[in-house]
């Protein structure tokens, strides 16, 4: 007798799915960037993206207890397999379906990868994990890159960063982030559009830090947003908001100054500069896609820039004007923003920190000789390694006669770092960022 093929919307396809979109990133090939939410019916998007999503956030853990359920390890070819085990654990200790769902239509999603052997395997390593997990967690929760759900190489280089604040930064890291969003200055203010939400029942509360900022409590469609469509709102977390905060001082007296947002995509800074000052700006990304994301976020806020497909490392696009000011918001190990990409757990070397450190310092020194004397150059990345942030820009200021720190001491975020600003993930707020602040000293 054949086996009986699931009906569209099943649960077995959704998790064949996770599982597919699973395996480039355990492959170390791949992201959760590009996940097609549309490979699923609607009603299973959602479904589909907590699966993946929470399975890499707590990844060292699955891995850790995948390791004793089975016999032996799955071959390579069959890592679509073992997404599926992670799966199946994921959803067993970290999700409110009922067990029997999760083991039987993780296990028959093994048909839809055309490999019915594995259903056996699969629903035997659940039902022993139903039976023994308390044993089964405790084994591996004696090893601590299991128990805080982080690969040890990046808990050691946090700790010894950050000596006080780590714990809570690891904790922070294993929690999805709020939906936080931005309101339009040229369209309207934060107080009359939180109003808005709580007539149509949506919680909200106004950001502590970011002027233009507001909390979800829980997240939201963003296409039912009022106003989004019309460019009122758009999602952005509050520590990037604090971008347009820092750069005001610079902007706000100078109306039709040059700027130049150096590795501007996806566009949420580039819009909200515009959307506050009256700014002539560059938008600059060595990505050709990712440019275009910036495109359609102009697009939809009704807000003009010049978009250029470059190398900021290199000088070959630039028409020899120099900039009043210049944001550097450098490519990094996303070590702040963990939790909106947990997928950085499995796909972040030790190694890559380095080459990310020379490729800063090499944007750092280039785009310094773009910015004119009394200009400002505003230094950010979502990382919290000091190699990526302090140190860099420490370097930079020691190397550059010619630069002046005015990174504010006296605002109620983040803590001192160097000639910078840290912040660090926070549960129910903002994520990890660094900010460092460099006035190009005029020549006499």
């Amino acid at each position: 007798m054949s086996a009986r093929r699931p009906q569209e919307g099943s649960g077995q396809e959704v998790r064949a799915a996770a599982a597919r979109a699973l395996v480039p990133v355990l492959n170390e090939q791949g992201s959760l960037a590009g996940l097609d939410e549309h490979s699923v019916i609607a009603r299973d998007r959602g479904l589909l993206k907590e699966l993946c999503f929470g399975t890499c956030r707590r990844l060292p853990r699955l891995e850790a207890l995948a390791a004793r359920l089975l016999k032996q390890p799955l071959k390579k070819r069959d890592r679509d397999v073992h997404a599926l085990l992670l799966v199946g654990i994921y959803q067993l200790l970290y999700m409110r379906i009922p067990p029997h769902a999760a083991v039987g239509e993780t296990a028959g999603a093994a048909r839809l990868l055309k490999k019915e052997w594995a259903t056996r395997v699969l629903n035997g390593c659940l039902r022993r994990l139903q039976r023994e997990h308390a044993e089964l967690e405790a084994e591996v929760d004696r090893d601590e890159s299991a128990r805080l759900s982080h690969p040890q190489w990046l808990l050691d280089a946090l700790r010894k960063a950050w000596p006080e604040q780590w714990p809570d930064v690891v904790e922070a890291n294993n929690q999805p982030g709020p939906m936080t969003l931005r309101v339009n200055q040229r369209l309207g203010d934060r107080e009359a559009y939180l109003a808005k939400l709580m007539d149509l029942g949506i919680e909200a509360r106004l950001c502590a830090h970011a002027p233009d900022g507001i909390t979800l409590e829980t997240p939201y469609d963003v296409s039912a947003l009022p106003g989004f469509g019309d460019g009122l709102v758009s999602v952005q977390d509050e520590a990037a908001q604090l971008c347009a905060t820092l750069l005001g001082p610079v902007l706000a007296p100078r109306p039709g100054a040059h700027v130049l947002d150096a590795c501007a995509a996806p566009g949420g800074k580039t819009a909200h500069l515009l959307e506050q000052f009256d700014i002539a700006l560059t938008a600059l990304d060595s990505d050709n896609q990712r440019l275009a994301r910036v495109d359609d976020t102009l697009t939809r806020l009704n807000l003009e820039a010049r978009l250029v497909h470059a190398d900021a490392a290199e000088r070959d696009w630039w028409n020899g004007t120099l900039f009043d000011a210049i944001l550097l918001d450098a490519p990094c190990s996303g070590t702040g923003v963990i939790r909106r990409h947990p997928d950085i757990k499995a796909l972040r070397r030790p190694s890559d920190i380095k080459k990310l450190a020379k490729l800063q310092s090499a944007l750092l020194d280039n785009l310094w000789g773009l910015l004119r004397p009394g200009g400002t150059l505003l230094y950010a990345t979502c990382s919290v390694l000091p190699e990526e942030n302090a140190r860099q820009i420490d370097a930079f200021v020691e190397r550059t006669q010619d630069a002046r720190v005015t990174t504010p001491t006296d605002v109620a975020w983040g803590v001192a770092s160097g000639h910078g600003r840290q912040l660090f993930s926070q549960q129910n707020s903002h994520d990890g960022f660094f900010y460092a602040r460099l006035e190009k000293r005029p020549t006499q």
